[in-house]
């Protein structure tokens, strides 16, 4: 059965320089490394302007069918890197792709982020064996959003309400149209939210990151009551830097250590940027034998 990539290729779509320049990096970094390497951008810092247009720049379910297409055919024996560079998106979707690529290459997953990997892409890096970034590169909190709102954020400022009516009953004149924004069920679906989250990260390290460890449950405990933690973090866009994810205890692999493949990383990385910018593209997966599935406004 063909995939996606070969039936663009039977219905004409033609490589451009774009193309060849990312595919030959990639390539490059694959042969240095001997592992199978995967590449998912997304051009949410490129073309954010779109966002306010419809598009989606998020991790979601379609994302599914570009690592089908891009596993395919890989030498599972190799293990995988995959360089992320996203604003992080749906919890039910990171889920099922985490899945699938575990399904795939078990724990010989490693994950690479040259820039950015925020939200849901941090969920993702933190299912890996360890993850490589550089002075220049950002995890984020993985605290879920209702919408655009913070799930714990929202939790907060209802107790904030509660203690303050109980304080001053006479309050409650004042709170009302606050508490008219709460739907019945808006807190239970805060609180599940922020279990499933936490749950599914703290495993998917204790089953790889810290497989090893003494006590895997104790550090896993340790990245998830950070990372989750609105009140920790202060705020989901909050840019964590080596520094902050080392004294957590994720397993950093420091770009720098290793001059050569900083090189080859940034070189997939700005290759990657550059088809994004000067382009229609919006989002690329793409591994090292040259299949991808791009997505285009």
């Amino acid at each position: 059965m063909p995939t996606w990539d070969e039936i663009l290729k039977e219905v004409g779509a033609s490589s451009s320089i774009f193309d060849v320049t990312r595919r030959k990096y990639i390539h490059k970094l694959s042969e240095y490394t001997g592992r199978n390497t995967i590449v998912y951008y997304s051009g949410f810092l490129q073309k954010s302007q779109l966002s306010r247009q419809g598009v989606d720049f998020s991790i979601n379910d379609n994302d599914k069918n570009g690592f089908m297409t891009v596993v395919n055919k890989l030498d599972r024996k190799k293990g995988l890197d995959l360089i992320l560079h996203t604003p992080g998106g749906d919890v039910a979707s990171t889920e099922s792709i985490v899945n699938y690529i575990k399904s795939i290459f078990g724990n010989d997953i490693r994950a690479i982020v040259p820039q950015i990997a925020m939200s849901a892409g941090t969920m993702i890096a933190c299912s890996c064996k360890s993850i490589v970034m550089g002075k220049q590169s950002n995890l984020g909190p993985i605290d879920p959003q209702l919408g655009i709102y913070p799930a714990h954020g929202i939790i907060e400022e209802f107790k904030r309400i509660q203690n303050e009516i109980q304080k001053d009953p006479r309050s409650i004149v004042l709170w009302r149209e606050v508490l008219a924004k709460y739907h019945p069920t808006l807190i239970g679906e805060c609180e599940k939210a922020i279990e499933w989250a936490d749950t599914m990260v703290k495993e998917w390290l204790e089953q790889n990151m810290f497989l090893k460890e003494p006590s895997p449950s104790h550090c896993a405990k340790k990245v998830v009551e950070f990372l989750g933690s609105h009140s920790a973090t202060l705020s989901h866009s909050r840019h964590l830097h080596v520094d902050n994810l080392k004294g957590i205890g994720l397993k950093i692999e420091e770009m720098e250590k290793d001059q050569d493949l900083q090189d080859l990383i940034l070189s997939v990385h700005h290759s990657m940027v550059i088809s994004i910018t000067q382009t229609n593209v919006i989002k690329i997966i793409e591994n090292n034998q040259g299949k991808a599935f791009i997505q285009q406004v």
